[in-house]
């Protein structure tokens, strides 16, 4: 039984994903973005991926926070890995709504209903949790519908319905890289992201004119963002920010957001780091 239960803990440990520790190029980057976190009343955990370079950040990147509405992108991308094996259709009708429909009210206007519509027609929660782990995804846990999730007890430390910064990071780059899913499908979804009409507060609030696909989650107490930053390159970073407790959430994630816009120009622009890398 030891043995067994040894056995197990190698293999949970050896399955989370690669992300965990920040880059070298990146210390100073990761030295500004803790101390902004220790200077903030909130529990802030960050993970940023250069999809290009495979630079990384992260600041409790392991640590788990409840994904509230960002969970949105994992029911899109299982809905659009169907649609892309033939299984299903944008124009499917569900409940006498199309599904493309259905996918823009929930991402665009993270419209709560249209997403649990969706979730039953996938088959709940537990179908979305186990493509996720079927697919070599940890750290990301779905266990109720966003219905069940308003009505249940609110506790912001609850394993459920969570996800650690380096796992959302994850999703977000097998979805760019078009691993979970094909690539006019993933057009299709950054697309939707890039529409975003919620958190205009957060990660896009000190990035103006600078393209930015995300998707927001919010809870009593709880403030998150995802999505990825396009540097002027043209490439893309993959980030998750997420806060709970303490003030001023969605600032901590818009500057978060600007700190992290920097570091990564900063260090991929000549002369200060490396020729730009390019698309």
């Amino acid at each position: 039984m030891r043995f067994r239960t040894l056995f197990l803990s190698l293999v949970a440990l050896v399955a989370q994903p690669a992300l965990a520790a920040s880059s070298p190029n990146l210390l100073s980057l990761e030295g500004r973005l803790s101390a902004m976190a220790a200077g903030n009343s909130a529990d802030v955990g960050i993970a940023a991926l250069d999809l290009n370079s495979g630079e990384t950040v992260s600041i409790k990147g392991n640590t788990p926070f409840p994904m509230a509405s960002t969970v949105k992108v994992a029911v899109a991308a299982l809905y659009l890995a169907q649609v892309d094996n033939g299984r299903r259709s944008l124009d499917d009708n569900i409940n006498g709504q199309s599904a493309r429909s259905l996918m823009k009210r929930m991402l665009v206007h993270s419209d709560n209903q249209a997403t649990d519509i969706l979730l039953a027609d996938l088959g709940g929660p537990s179908a979305v949790h186990n493509w996720l782990q079927d697919n070599g995804i940890t750290g990301l846990r779905v266990d109720r519908t966003i219905n069940e999730l308003l009505h249940s007890h609110r506790d912001l430390w609850d394993r459920r319905d969570s996800s650690t910064p380096v796992a959302m990071v994850d999703l977000l780059k097998r979805i760019y890289k078009a691993e979970l899913i094909k690539p006019d499908s993933r057009n299709f979804l950054l697309d939707l992201m890039a529409q975003c009409e919620t958190g205009r507060n957060r990660m896009k609030a000190l990035l103006p004119g600078v393209p930015v696909e995300h998707k927001t989650g919010t809870l009593d107490g709880l403030a998150d963002d995802v999505g990825f930053i396009t540097m002027p390159d043209g490439h893309r970073v993959a980030v998750a920010i997420f806060t709970r407790g303490g003030t001023d959430r969605p600032h901590i994630i818009a500057e978060t957001a600007r700190v992290i816009y920097d570091g990564f120009k900063a260090i991929f622009t000549w002369p200060f780091g490396t020729p730009a890398l390019q698309k």
